[in-house]
């Protein structure tokens, strides 16, 4: 799968969007999709992260956010799977900024959304861990 241009996704992101769009999709979506994109959300937060990795997130964000996907939202099951794609790509470039406090902060939004089965479904986020 060749992943789009997501930089051009950047201006559609705000924090507000964000959070309606994590809320709306959830369940839909699954908890690793929700995993990532939260990881990604308080790392960009951090005053650690770089001005290049924060781009980076905002694009990957906005393009989870943007109704203009390479594959529609609507599309059930592989819909988000580009999203995922995305996020997943990103989060690889960035992992090296990613703390225990912001993974901890992440599987504490996704508990209050997900049951402990589908908490459960976030398991390992790479097919090879990238550290």
């Amino acid at each position: 799968m060749e992943l789009p241009d997501f930089m051009k996704y950047s201006d559609r992101f705000t924090r507000s969007d964000f959070v309606e769009k994590i809320s709306r999709i959830a369940k839909r979506a699954g908890a690793k999709l929700v995993y990532v994109a939260l990881i990604l959300y308080y790392t960009l937060q951090s005053d650690k992260v770089s001005v290049k990795d924060k781009a980076i997130i905002i694009g990957a964000l906005g393009y989870l956010i943007s109704p203009l996907d390479v594959v529609p939202d609507a599309i059930p099951i592989v819909g988000l799977g580009d999203d995922l794609a995305v996020l997943v790509y990103v989060l690889q470039k960035v992992w090296g900024d990613v703390n225990e406090e912001v993974k901890q902060k992440a599987k504490e939004k996704l508990s209050k959304w997900f049951d402990e089965d589908e908490m459960n479904e976030i398991g390992d986020i790479f097919t090879s861990d990238p550290s």
